[in-house]
């Protein structure tokens, strides 16, 4: 443990070394100059600060004042050593930050068991920081764990999606990237680029409900089946919402908004504008230009240009214009992540 040890006099300076070497397994560190001594304790970080009262600039007073400014030391033991008898002096000390006490001339016996005792405070200080430290990393570890089962759990909500609808598989891969591409162009934090990954799987689990004679016709719905094919985004929100979890709290906002158009022409509530919430307006572009790009049952993959046109001609009226051109602008990323997530047997569409 360190001890620094401050004082003009280098005799008393000699003499609190010389005890404290003999006193224990302990490092005295000597200062002279004041101002050099506030320097490396301002710098580093000592277990005992011992500092004279009566110096030329800065004395012990404004060193005490200078050493406390900083956070990081409040807790650090400050033992004081004077001359002065005064009361004031000492309440003006201890008000300032100083601990304790020592008056010259210096009792060796005095000295020990004040240097021991103020010691065994910084032993325990340290302890109890160390505890802290341990049970917060602790904490770290079984909060990573719940995470990950709320991943789990996500990811086994949405392939129950997959497994009823043929227009999943890769799809929920393709599109949660491309929304996190689309938010980290935006220059949301990082936090969020990472929910809106986590989210966007979700957007289509309300499928679920969905009967299978719409949900799997290989042809055109006609307007009535596709009123109740429209019914999903709201289900997918009663699925997941009044939830702790912001990640699924999330999830239940994009499965709501995700078909919500900027015209306010969309379903299931006619939200326009920003009052569309920006996850769902992410998930929007990205969504639609996955299935335009993809090839199904009933159509034929567009080609990239075609696809990208589209969004181009859609931005203001279905899609967010900020949306898009953070979309386009990410483009050669997103044609990435769609070769990485492929279902097997696809065709890829060309540019």
């Amino acid at each position: 443990m360190q001890v620094i040890i401050v004082d003009d006099n280098p005799v008393n300076l000699k003499l609190m070394e010389s005890l404290v070497k003999r006193a224990g397994e302990y490092t005295p560190i000597t200062f002279q100059d004041s101002g050099v001594g506030l320097a490396w304790c301002l710098e580093n970080t000592p277990d005992l600060l011992i500092v004279d009262y009566m110096m030329p600039p800065p004395d012990g007073m404004e060193f005490i004042r200078r050493f406390r400014e900083n956070p990081l030391n409040a807790d650090i033991p400050i033992l004081m050593i004077t001359a002065d008898h005064e009361r004031e002096t000492r309440y003006a000390a201890l008000e300032t930050g100083a601990n304790d006490f020592l008056t010259k001339p210096i009792d060796n016996a005095e000295f020990r068991a004040r240097l021991h005792n103020m010691l065994a405070l910084r032993r325990s200080q340290k302890a109890l920081s160390d505890r802290a430290a341990w049970l917060a990393e602790k904490v770290a570890e079984a909060t990573e764990e719940i995470l990950d089962r709320e991943r789990e759990m996500i990811t086994r909500l949405s392939r129950a999606a997959e497994f009823r609808d043929p227009e999943t598989g890769a799809h929920i891969q393709r599109m949660s990237n491309y929304s996190h591409l689309i938010a980290r162009q935006l220059g949301l934090p990082r936090a969020e680029q990472d929910l809106i990954l986590r989210a966007a799987p979700m957007h289509d689990v309300g499928k679920i409900a969905i009967r299978d004679e719409i949900l799997l016709k290989p042809g055109r719905l006609d307007p009535a089946e596709f009123e109740i094919m429209k019914t999903h985004a709201e289900k997918g929100y009663e699925l997941l919402s009044g939830s702790a979890s912001s990640l699924l709290d999330t999830a239940a906002l994009i499965a709501r908004t995700h078909h919500e158009k900027f015209d306010g022409s969309g379903y299931p509530q006619g939200l326009a504008g920003e009052d569309i919430p920006l996850y769902g307006r992410i998930v929007a572009v990205a969504d639609v230009f996955d299935a335009l790009t993809t090839e199904r049952p009933y159509k034929k993959a567009w080609e990239i240009e075609h696809a990208v046109r589209f969004l181009e001609e859609g931005a203001g009226s279905h899609f967010d214009p900020v949306c898009v051109a953070a979309f386009i602008a990410r483009l050669e990323d997103a044609l990435l992540i769609r070769a990485r997530f492929q279902d097997e047997g696809s065709n890829l569409a060309h540019l």
